[in-house]
């Protein structure tokens, strides 16, 4: 047989292995746009004579469980194709808008707003500028809130069920990470309660072990007696500076606090239940029914609608008595350098909605290594 022929031949048999193991992994999945991306795949490699180079999705049985070594798991990604960057790329693009659409069914059938936010912040809020241990020890968005014994740390409590609502959906799209899932479904839930795309950047390594969790006490605390400070606004900032923000994206940050509630049984602040949160009181934006988990404390009225209401009701003596105002909360109006930023986002939902995107995006890209470089966006 001619040379020609022969490579003809070996591509073509490549490319039925990867369609062979392929297609049993996506016959649950009728996404035509997933699979035209695949095929798109297919062919490259066929003609590029690169088949050795498909990574086959990873299947596991739980959100902490690995096959992987921690070396392997290093070096590739679980899922990812590791063909040429245009052709990986455009597949894991067409699996995030995918995912992003079955992300936004879920959160907006389960009312999970507000828990998937505090998930993806709680893993990327462990960053620390100034470490000297590298990646993934100085924290950030690197999934390692899935492991113990970082899920059972303090300020944690309360997200495994986070956790399991994302599980069923990283089953389905096995080469979207843990650490894009948890920021993805963030920057999603935001969107859904009405407010602001952000337009952050994705292909997020993931920690692969519980090792690479860092140690408990940097997220920050709502009130009295803070870990390592006398006043709110002085925790606030130790916390904050740490990750390399300025009194700006404080502010801006707080102001999601107009999603969710307190429960004392997670940080232990808030009520048992009170008239916004017990069951009768709608909560969305939208005017539909539905809480989820009742009872809590909430910030606003509102809690499941993102708007700006969380700046004009903490510093409103005549707001109602039920609704939660903490002493981080009050910081921003009481301490000069919060207080311009307080003030312009209580006048401006439009000025709010501005800055919280650039802080909500520079919060989920804390500590990140792409294994694009500079990451990819949808």
């Amino acid at each position: 047989m001619p040379a020609l022929l022969r490579a003809s031949s070996r591509r073509e048999q490549q490319a039925n292995t990867l369609r062979a193991a392929y297609l049993p992994w996506t016959s649950k999945q009728q996404s035509s746009s997933r699979m035209k991306a695949f095929a798109a795949c297919v062919t490259a490699v066929a003609a590029l004579d690169c088949a050795s180079a498909f990574v086959a999705p990873v299947v596991t049985s739980s959100f902490a469980s690995s096959s992987l070594s921690r070396t392997s798991a290093r070096s590739r990604a679980p899922g990812v194709l590791r063909m040429s960057s245009a052709v990986s790329t455009d597949a894991k693009v067409a699996a995030l808008q995918e995912c992003k659409k079955e992300l936004a069914g879920m959160i907006d059938k389960t009312n999970s707003h507000p828990i998937m936010i505090r998930l993806a912040w709680h893993d990327a809020g462990t960053y620390n500028k100034d470490s000297t241990e590298g990646w993934p020890r100085q924290g950030g968005a690197n999934g390692s809130i899935r492991f113990e014994p970082e899920i059972n740390h303090g300020a944690n409590a309360g997200l495994t069920t986070a956790l399991k609502l994302l599980t069923p959906i990283k089953k389905k799209f096995e080469e979207v990470g843990w650490a894009d899932l948890m920021q993805l479904a963030s920057a999603t839930a935001v969107e859904v309660a009405g407010g602001p795309a952000i337009d952050m950047k994705y292909g997020r390594k993931d920690a692969v072990a519980p090792e690479d969790c860092v140690d408990e006490g940097s997220l920050p605390a709502g009130n009295k007696p803070f870990p390592d400070a006398d006043n709110a606004q002085d925790h606030l900032r130790n916390v904050f500076y740490r990750m390399g923000f300025g009194d700006e994206g404080i502010v801006a940050l707080s102001g999601a606090h107009t999603l969710g509630r307190a429960f004392k049984d997670r940080s232990g602040e808030g009520a048992e239940s009170t008239k916004f949160t017990s069951g009768d009181h709608v909560a969305r934006g939208d005017g539909k029914a539905g809480y989820g988990r009742k009872g809590g404390s909430s910030w606003t009225e509102k809690w499941l609608k993102f708007d700006n209401s969380y700046y004009a009701t903490v510093p409103d003596e005549a707001s109602d008595p039920e609704l939660l105002k903490l002493g981080t909360d009050k910081s921003l109006f009481d301490d000069e350098g919060f207080l311009p930023f307080a003030q312009k986002y209580r006048d401006s939902e439009e000025a709010f909605f501005e800055d919280y995107k650039k802080a909500h995006k520079q919060l989920a890209e804390l500590g990140v290594e792409w294994e694009v470089e500079g990451g990819i966006s949808i």
